[in-house]
């Protein structure tokens, strides 16, 4: 794609998100798409949003199990932005009239004190440099229609992701086995699904590991005090009306997620 091509891309998801109204996937619309040029897309709605008032607090990774990178022909996770607009707080409803087609993923969010800085950043790394660990919902949303994405699509929509809340603790990294660390995924009281840490890539550090060594392509490290959401734990499930979620993590403590039409 040459540079017209990608502000015209950028400014169709930007308008997107802005009216609320999903549209057809990019990659319908540029066949050509490569990974690289989504990556572009994104960073250049994330720079508009930057200019118009926003903060980058952090990183999020997706597409951190097995089965979702085989469902979507990729051999490696995803990453995009999180704003400080996006944080949101845990006991305030959401509001559904505000996002498109939301859906939930239950996470590990490393909260950093050290900058990491690629490549050659390892699990231990990640772990001497983080703060502390919490639980976290992403809300994640597609501005393109029914959620029909490849993963140019959802990397140029900055990794699918609207919004995340976090728990009410913060706890050391060496006070937690993040590894076996176990997860309880509630809806509306019903337990909907349970993971354990190991879901993603085997250890939730590594996937911050991965970031880090992937950022350094581009020169980037992760700062103090950045926000890393390291991956769902389990699939996405969808938000269906004023639905209430709960993720309880072992050793960690739990997060909620309440919803409003």
């Amino acid at each position: 794609m040459n540079k017209t091509q990608i502000k015209e891309a950028a400014e169709i998801l930007y308008r997107a998100g802005q009216e609320l109204d999903p549209v057809a996937a990019l990659t319908e619309k540029y066949p050509q798409i490569t990974l690289d040029d989504a990556y572009q897309i994104q960073i250049t709605n994330i720079d508009k949003k930057v200019s118009e008032g926003a903060k980058v607090v952090g990183k999020k990774i997706g597409l951190t199990s097995r089965a979702m990178q085989e469902m979507l022909g990729v051999p490696e996770p995803d990453y995009g932005h999180l704003l400080d607009n996006m944080v949101l707080e845990e006991e305030l409803p959401v509001k559904l009239s505000n996002l498109l087609q939301p859906k939930v993923e239950a996470e590990i969010a490393f909260i950093l004190k050290e900058e990491l800085k690629g490549p050659g950043v390892t699990l231990s790394k990640v772990l001497q440099a983080t703060e502390g660990v919490m639980p976290a919902f992403e809300i994640i949303d597609s501005r393109v229609k029914d959620w029909k994405i490849k993963i140019q699509d959802t990397v140029a929509d900055n990794a699918s992701s609207a919004a995340v809340i976090l728990g009410s603790r913060m706890i050391p990294v060496q006070e937690i086995d993040l590894k076996h660390a176990g997860l309880v995924l509630e809806k509306n009281g019903r337990i909907l699904d349970t993971a354990a840490g190991a879901a993603v890539l085997g250890h939730p550090a590594m996937a911050v590991a991965w970031l880090a060594n992937k950022l350094a392509q581009y020169d980037i490290s992760l700062k103090p005090g950045e926000i890393i959401l390291s991956g769902s734990l389990t699939k996405a499930y969808e938000v269906t009306g004023s639905d209430i979620f709960t993720a309880t993590f072992g050793g960690l403590g739990l997060v909620k997620a309440v919803f409003a039409n």
